[in-house]
């Protein structure tokens, strides 16, 4: 239990509610002029949402917001009530992000050591961070790598590190951002399998529309804005008239 001093402000998790989900009230967001997302309002709360979208559309930009990566530059992002701009700390605590490209996110020389890495930034106990890390890497078959140099990794080996380096950290929700894209096929549908089987709220940006077979929702996005929310069949639907008009 934690105690805070009478008058004290209350930490940043204690007006968290975790039924509230992702929730964007009147975003936009700018880049100097350029205008990338406009008028979004969304409550995200499904188990696995797609985001469809052609390239420069809006989509990556929308996927940053929702863990504190990029603040709105109108309204606001809240994640079980908290506020990305004033509470990101609290934030990302729960939302995970895995990048398109893994070495965005491996910043450790070994394999261990980088999944180790969030841990020791959270604080959490030796012991209790070597059994988190060894246990993670077997569950993504890279125990037998634990002491190797991660840029040695193949490709799709250092994309199963960036999410062990995740999901060692037991966020609520992880938010992927194009995963498949520099993969080939064996290794693309490996990590389709893992997204598959998490337990956790996942949110996929994606070009590879099969991945979003069996998902609850999908968000179109077109110049900055989300033009279809439906589910699959109907958004990927419109997603391809779309894409067949340009």
């Amino acid at each position: 239990m934690r105690f805070r001093r009478p008058g004290a402000a209350p930490a940043a998790d204690d007006a968290a509610d975790p039924a509230r989900g992702i929730e964007l009230r009147g975003v936009g967001h700018r880049y100097g002029e350029r205008v990338v997302l406009d008028g979004i309002d969304l409550t995200l709360t499904e188990a696995r949402v797609g985001v469809v979208g052609a390239n420069g559309s809006g989509k990556s930009t929308l996927a940053r917001l929702l863990n504190g990566l990029v603040v709105p530059t109108e309204g606001r992002v809240l994640v079980d009530g908290l506020d990305t701009r004033t509470q990101v700390r609290a934030v990302r605590r729960r939302v995970g992000f895995v990048f398109q490209d893994p070495d965005a996110q491996i910043v450790h020389p070994t394999v261990a050591e980088d999944v180790a890495y969030g841990l020791e930034n959270q604080g959490v106990p030796p012991g209790e961070r070597a059994a988190r890390v060894a246990e993670v890497l077997a569950r993504y078959g890279l125990a037998g790598h634990a002491d190797h140099p991660a840029h040695l990794l193949s490709g799709g080996q250092k994309q199963l590190l960036a999410i062990a380096g995740v999901l060692v950290m037991r966020p609520a929700r992880v938010v992927f951002d194009e995963p498949t894209t520099l993969l080939d096929l064996i290794n693309a549908r490996r990590v389709a399998d893992v997204i598959a089987g998490l337990e956790q709220q996942v949110v996929v940006v994606t070009h590879q529309l099969d991945l979003l077979d069996g998902f609850d929702r999908v968000l179109v996005v077109d110049g900055g804005r989300v033009v279809e929310d439906a589910a699959p069949g109907p958004a990927v639907a419109a997603y391809r008239a779309l894409m067949a008009l340009r």
